[in-house]
């Protein structure tokens, strides 16, 4: 599917406005000594970023139901502008960073499942698994972006400058939503009188076994995103790089793993629109898990094959997504998606906030304190949990989703 001006506009849009997501794990290695942090309490932002992101999408994801995703994924957009610039201005400890960081997580949860909800109105299911990765794939090029943007302006200006380089992005990102969905339709689905939301989603089998899968995939993923730069700046200072050149490099490398998340993406929605949603999940999950299991022990090992094995990893670890979102618009109901979604948000995105901080409890217990941590595989052993539960989700789905009876038209508001 090539990607139409309209998509093309929104994809943009995403990407921009991800810009912020990478910032604190880019600069993480800078931020242990600046703000004085152990392992566990860096891991303790990531965990409110992921918590604040996980409550802002059940609230925005449900809200959509009810308003429109058009309406909310505007208004989201600029309040995740102003947030990113207040943290660039005033994120300068722990406390103020925790605090501020999950802010931005809150503002920014209203552009995700609202414009997944978008794409399921304008397209059909035989283009949407390839719209759907399109759009994914754009956020991984938004992270790209983040650790571009966060390493070189480390080495500049140090992490102030990281943090207003990467806030820019979300104001681009908000200006290009106000001129691109200025005529795009706010759509409210209505409801069957005989339809709830437990007969739609709780009593769906096929939508809650994608809602566990969503949540193990986002256990792995989540965890891995938010440690792999220091995991990178950690080889490369074992393998002779100064501790500041180490974290740049591994800005830069990160961001060509957000390159291949991309690839992934981009190409594994349109995969499962002609192989089968079933057949893709379970070879991404699998291949994903084996790379949680390796991928921690190889530090120390030559810089190639850590970054060959970093490429599968990410390539595996994302490529679901998109797949696992185009399923679960396909077995869910258009009036009860947003809430749908919701659910599916507050477990995943739950389980995503815990997996950076049982990652550094894990980091911390297997490394002495005070110093780099050298020993990091049973830290992403941790992860590959997940996958595990990822590969098992998938391989109980049924091979084909059962056809789902018309809706009621939706009203334009």
């Amino acid at each position: 599917m090539r990607l139409d001006g309209w998509l093309l506009a929104l994809c943009l849009a995403r990407a921009a406005m991800m810009a912020m997501f990478m910032t604190y794990a880019a600069v993480l290695p800078v931020l242990l000594s600046a703000w004085d942090m152990s392992a566990t309490m860096a891991g303790s932002i990531s965990t409110g970023f992921q918590a604040g992101y996980a409550v802002s999408l059940v609230f925005f994801s449900a809200l959509a139901d009810r308003i429109g995703a058009r309406r909310v994924f505007v208004w989201s957009s600029w309040l995740t502008a102003a947030s990113g610039l207040l943290f660039a201005v005033l994120a300068r400890s722990y406390v103020s960073g925790l605090v501020l960081y999950t802010i931005v997580a809150v503002a920014n949860g209203g552009t995700y499942t609202t414009a997944i909800m978008l794409l399921a109105d304008r397209y059909p299911p035989a283009r949407r698994g390839a719209a759907v990765g399109w759009l994914i794939a754009s956020s991984s090029l938004g992270y790209a972006l983040s650790l571009v943007l966060s390493g070189a302006a480390l080495a500049w200006g140090g992490y102030p400058a990281a943090f207003f380089a990467s806030a820019c992005g979300p104001v681009v990102g908000a200006l290009i939503v106000a001129v691109a969905l200025r005529n795009t339709p706010n759509l409210v689905h209505a409801r069957r009188p005989e339809s709830r939301f437990g007969s739609a989603v709780l009593k769906n089998p096929r939508a809650m076994r994608l809602v566990a899968g969503y949540t193990f995939h986002s256990w792995e993923l989540l965890g891995m995103w938010a440690w792999v730069p220091a995991f990178l700046a950690a080889a490369f200072v074992v393998s002779g790089s100064g501790s500041v050149r180490a974290v740049e490099l591994s800005a830069y490398v990160s961001a060509s793993f957000h390159v291949m998340g991309l690839v992934a993406s981009s190409s594994m929605g349109g995969l499962s629109d002609r192989l089968g949603r079933r057949a893709v999940l379970v070879g991404l999950a699998a291949s994903s898990t084996a790379c949680s299991f390796a991928f921690g022990w190889l530090i120390g090992w030559p810089m190639a094959l850590l970054f060959a094995v970093g490429a599968v990893y990410a390539f595996t670890a994302l490529g679901d997504s998109p797949v696992l979102s185009t399923a679960f618009t396909e077995a869910v109901p258009p009036a009860y998606l947003g809430a749908g979604l919701a659910l599916r948000s507050l477990l995943g995105f739950g389980a995503g906030a815990v997996a950076p901080l049982a990652f550094g409890a894990v980091l911390d217990a297997t490394n002495p304190a005070g110093v780099t941590p050298t020993a990091w595989g049973w830290a992403f052993v941790t992860l590959g949990l997940g996958g595990l539960g990822a590969t098992w989700a998938a391989l109980g789905l049924a091979r084909d989703p059962a056809p789902r009876a018309a809706e009621a038209r939706p009203v334009l508001r």
